[in-house]
């Protein structure tokens, strides 16, 4: 277990991260090593595989559309880098989803997400819903 204390006598991992970074350059990173945590077998504990999901919420939402206006134009290369992650994330089996709240707030039509997203009413409801099945919450702001 790679030295993991926290990890000795766990059965099974499922975690979901809460995801409010709006800056492209940070957000690729964090989706980066989040990519990593996922892949990382010191969290295959058990028989069962372990279960992951992303919720965007906030100002993260502002990089997850097809559209490239305004100042986000001038990070597209940032941005292709986020979207190739989301579409390796959600093959592997990560749950991706974006709040209609945010995107409200932001100005962001939901058609114009990202095709691996998932809209759900409220991101708040959905990381209740996560830590009442037992999710680990990690936050990623």
């Amino acid at each position: 277990m790679e030295g993991y204390k926290s990890l000795q006598g766990v059965k099974h991992v499922e975690a979901v991260f809460d995801f409010r970074i709006g800056d492209p350059k940070s957000a690729a990173l964090h989706l980066d090593v989040i990519h990593q945590t996922c892949k990382d077998k010191a969290l295959q504990t058990g028989k069962k595989k372990p279960a992951f999901a992303v919720v965007f919420s906030g100002p993260s939402v502002k990089l997850l559309s097809k559209k490239r206006e305004g100042g986000m134009a001038d990070d597209a290369k940032k941005l292709d880098e986020i979207a190739a992650m989301l579409t390796v994330l959600a093959k592997e089996g990560v749950r991706l989803e974006v709040c209609r709240i945010a995107l409200s707030v932001f100005g962001i039509e939901s058609a114009s997400i990202l095709p691996e997203l998932h809209t759900v009413g409220n991101g708040y409801v959905s990381l209740i819903g996560y830590g009442a099945q037992g999710y680990s919450s990690v936050p990623v702001y």
